[in-house]
């Protein structure tokens, strides 16, 4: 079973039908022990960054999410839910982020012509091997939305990157923890494959860590 963590955030309802069309139970929550003995846990999220960790610690989900990072549980962020893995954003200075992983979230340049909010389709390279992208091609295209962006401090966890005025990392992995800028869910069949590598990641259905 996977747990969809409920905080209040936008865009729950597609992943939760994004997981009903793999045929995986999901449940969405907020409790503890649900939360702490799920197969895998996805956090994902649109809306803005202070907003949503104030949410986060008003549940008492920050240590939960900490937990899971912890235990080895297989984790996934998506969109918001990728930038509140880490540090902290340029959105919200001053509110610190999960910080499960390194590296800082900035504002998306909006002095080259291009469109911010960032809102459409863009493709993917792949600098390191990712099992998240297992049978995915190199270059397929995938949803965005999103006004700030990933600068990982390592780039070694950075498993794809997209190009809109700055070098996006759109995915990190590293251990149990995945995450991707963009929106798997909303990204028809390449978008399912990936959410399909990591259900079957949590399932023990691909390899250990």
């Amino acid at each position: 079973m996977i747990a969809i963590i409920d905080y209040d955030a936008g865009n729950v309802k597609s992943v939760e039908k994004a997981l009903k069309a793999l045929g995986e139970e999901s449940v969405l929550t907020r409790d503890a022990e649900t939360i702490l003995g799920a197969d895998g846990v996805i956090l994902p999220g649109v809306g803005a960054f202070g907003d949503a960790m104030e949410k986060l610690h008003s549940y008492g989900l920050a240590e939960i999410l900490r937990e899971v990072a912890a235990r080895g549980i297989p984790f996934m962020g998506i969109c918001l839910g990728l930038q509140l893995l880490f540090e902290g954003s340029e959105e919200a200075p001053g509110v610190e982020g999960l910080c499960i992983l390194e590296g800082r979230i900035k504002k998306l340049p909006t002095d080259l012509g291009l469109k911010v909010p960032h809102i459409g389709w863009n493709d993917l390279s792949f600098p390191n091997p990712g099992r998240l992208f297992r049978g995915v091609p190199e270059h397929s295209y995938v949803y965005f939305v999103h006004s700030y962006y990933l600068q990982a401090a390592d780039e070694g966890i950075v498993r794809a990157t997209s190009e809109y005025g700055a070098l996006i990392h759109a995915s990190v992995e590293k251990g149990n923890v995945f995450a991707c800028q963009f929106h798997p869910e909303k990204s028809s069949g390449e978008g399912l494959k990936i959410l399909r590598n990591f259900v079957d990641i949590a399932m023990g259905r691909q390899d250990t860590f």
